[in-house]
């Protein structure tokens, strides 16, 4: 993904610009959770620091930043505010997907330099109707009319359809494909109305602004993506998703351990350097944390090493391990912050308390939902009955 000729950007100067953002989100991020309303403050530092484009090659514009750099500021708006951190994951995995597919497409093309000349925001649509979180199968179909494809889909979920610039989404290839023959189809907003259908009032995720709306779109036909959305799947959407959602993930967690933490020295301060009942859980929170931190590093390494192989991608192996992160992540995630609450006690549990906890625990909670663990599980269960049990530690 990265342009061999010119050297990604310096990780100290990035991680630098991601923290300017993280600042301004950390700032806002109670109002956008208890209003709820889209956090507009943050991305308008995030187009400032022209953060938006930076997965994308220099020659169209951008700054060939690997997935590693792109999950490291995931990771730093995580701890700042959760919505502000999903909403830029969500949008990268779209990058992500146009970057890697979309080459040699003189549409797709236009579109990446627009959008780092611009710095436009691109939400996804991928569930729909019936299918709920099952992105592998699309109701809608694209329609080719007069050199222009036309789309109409009810999306159950569009994350901040409202606010964005514009829209990736799946859809049948055409009205007498199987449901899951799809396409992916990159819109910008003059291409497209939504029609708000339901609303987002959820316990956590709130600044996402995840309502459901009908998608009406009329676009050019190299607006659609070359490669069948089976292949960009497979190889850039569900690893991108699982490493840039699992970093926000990781990211709240952290924020949470960085309370705790923060609470068992001043409690310590107020009481004599007496430690708080809770202190003896923040050694397991941190552990935790790093535990969680290392099952992401891995994979990182693990995509970055065979992204461009495409016979490594589908090895069962990999196809296990990448789909297992987000279960492990989210699952250490949420227990993590629940041990920074133990650390925390009362004032971990009160929403009034500088050393709260509430809206991290809010939000994390919905990352075992999000493509639920059990639909994974359930999913990967035969393919685990082909795989041999070491029998040795060096296996």
């Amino acid at each position: 993904m990265n342009d061999s000729s010119v050297a990604a950007p310096a990780a100290a100067a990035l991680g630098g610009r991601a923290a300017a953002v993280a600042a301004v989100a950390a700032r806002h991020a109670g109002e956008v959770d208890s209003t709820p309303r889209f956090p507009a403050e943050s991305f308008a530092a995030a187009k400032a620091q022209r953060l938006l484009g930076i997965l994308v090659p220099t020659q169209l514009g951008g700054e060939g930043a690997s997935i590693r750099e792109v999950a490291d500021v995931c990771y730093r708006l995580g701890q700042a505010c959760s919505a502000t951190a999903m909403i830029y994951a969500m949008h990268q995995v779209k990058v992500a997907c146009l970057v890697r597919h979309g080459r040699g497409s003189e549409a797709i093309e236009g579109l990446l330099r627009r959008l780092c000349a611009e710095q436009l925001l691109l939400a996804s649509s991928t569930t729909e109707g019936q299918g709920g979180g099952n992105v592998r199968s699309s109701e809608a179909a694209i329609e080719h009319r007069e050199g222009r494809v036309h789309l109409e889909r009810k999306a159950s979920v569009i994350s901040y359809g409202a606010q964005a610039d514009g829209i990736v989404t799946t859809a049948r290839r055409a009205a007498d494909a199987e449901s899951s023959d799809q396409v992916l189809v990159a819109l910008l907003k003059e291409d497209y109305t939504l029609t708000r259908l339901q609303g987002w009032n959820t316990l956590g995720m709130r600044g996402t602004c995840s309502d459901g709306y009908t998608l009406k779109a009329a676009a050019a036909a190299g607006q659609v993506l070359p490669e069948p959305y089976e292949t960009i799947h497979a190889r850039t959407m569900v690893p991108c998703a699982h490493l840039f959602w699992g970093s926000v993930w990781a990211g709240i967690a952290a924020g949470a351990a960085a309370r705790a933490q923060g609470f068992v020295r001043h409690a310590a301060r107020h009481a004599g350097g007496q430690a708080p009942p809770g202190a003896p859980q923040l050694s397991r929170a941190l552990s935790t944390l790093r535990t969680l931190r290392g099952v992401l590093a891995n994979s990182l390494r693990a995509y970055e090493s065979k992204m461009d192989d495409p016979k490594a991608l589908a090895a069962l192996d990999f196809q296990s391990q990448i789909t297992l992160t987000k279960v492990e992540v989210s699952e250490l995630a949420v227990a993590t912050v629940l041990t920074a609450l133990r650390v925390c006690g009362l004032s971990g549990y009160r929403c009034d308390s500088e050393f709260s906890v509430e809206r991290q625990l809010r939000d994390v909670l919905s990352s075992p939902l999000m493509i639920n663990n059990d639909r994974i599980l359930a999913s990967l269960a035969s393919t685990s009955l082909m795989a041999p049990v070491p029998v040795s530690l060096n296996d």
